[in-house]
């Protein structure tokens, strides 16, 4: 089938390269390139670059030219505004029979939803209606939950509300982050995407409606949603900080036995079988030298660390620096 892919960041690139072996892929509708980092660098979109690398240099970026007088075999569209008249006529002289959308990062018009001719899918890394939004990842790991998967859904003007075509369960592992469940759901994804093509090819993809029940929304996270609550238990503070790994990084203020206050990222912890006696927010030292962080309920054993203006670095070496006598 002649498909239309919609994605920005790198959870998309597998599913996108599903589409490159399995099928025709006619454009790719992304994010315009933006400035990075530091130095905020022109950079274009982790999808862009992929095609840079895997069909260069047969590649066009045709945002200002109509897509029929693109000579390349896959143009690359990265559009301010996707109700502009220019850009839909050039999307639709593509004549996709599916759009693909996945971490595309704009909510869909009318105009665009209707413009496939047999289906427009969004690939969504929860198990819908469970986390309609932006951070559906993240917020399965902050809620302790046992599975999650990935939903193939028809389009809708809402966020995340159309129908269901079909779902791909899996398991969380016991100290899954969301970076690990990030590329676990971006493996499955092509596999879920790839059976639900071959159901509309022989035109029985089912259109389940989402249950009225269980509809739970989530947003985009920000710094301050990863600050380390000491009136949170061990066992909370254990997910909170692998919701938040890689990024942006649990953080918070803490006590060294000394009495000197440090502010530190923690990437890793497990919940420790250690009772502990300090006041919540202390640093301390296990009996096999373990560090540990004491909280209002249990305590946590860090195991990679990145205090302020420092490099990451494993809870050894932290211990090595900061716990001298």
């Amino acid at each position: 089938m002649n498909i239309l892919f919609a994605g920005t960041s790198d959870i998309g690139i597998p599913s996108l390269k599903a589409l490159l072996a399995e099928h025709q892929l006619v454009g790719l509708l992304t994010q315009p390139d933006r400035p990075v980092g530091r130095h905020q660098i022109l950079t274009a979109p982790a999808t862009k670059q992929f095609l840079e690398k895997e069909v260069s240099p047969a590649i066009h970026n045709c945002v200002d030219e109509l897509a029929g007088t693109d000579p390349f075999p896959i143009p690359i569209f990265q559009p301010e505004q996707l109700r502009d008249p220019l850009v839909l006529e050039q999307l639709r002289s593509l004549h996709p029979e599916v759009i693909v959308t996945m971490s595309y990062g704009k909510i869909f018009p009318r105009e665009l939803l209707e413009l496939p001719s047999i289906a427009c899918l969004n690939i969504h890394t929860s198990l819908l209606p469970r986390y309609r939004g932006a951070t559906p990842i993240q917020a399965a790991i902050l809620a302790g939950d046992e599975e999650t998967g990935v939903t193939i859904m028809h389009m809708a003007e809402g966020l995340d509300t159309g129908d269901i075509l079909l779902q791909k369960k899996i398991s969380l592992e016991t100290q899954e982050t969301a970076g690990s469940l990030t590329e676990r759901l971006a493996a499955l994804a092509p596999e879920a995407l790839l059976e639900a093509l071959k159901l509309l090819e022989r035109g029985a993809a089912p259109r389940t409606p989402q249950p009225k029940e269980g509809i739970t929304l989530t947003r985009q996270i920000t710094r301050a949603d990863a600050a380390i609550d000491l009136t949170r238990s061990a066992v909370e503070l254990d997910c909170l900080i692998r919701a938040m790994n890689p990024k942006p990084g649990a953080h918070g203020a803490f006590q060294l036995p000394s009495g000197k206050s440090i502010v530190l990222k923690i990437f890793s912890a497990t919940v420790a079988s250690e009772v502990s006696s300090e006041k919540p927010g202390i640093l301390f030292l296990s009996q096999d030298q373990k560090l540990l962080l004491a909280c209002c309920q249990g305590a946590l054993c860090l195991h990679e660390v990145q205090p302020e203006g420092r490099a990451r670095m494993s809870a050894v070496a932290f211990v090595s620096g900061y716990f001298r006598t």
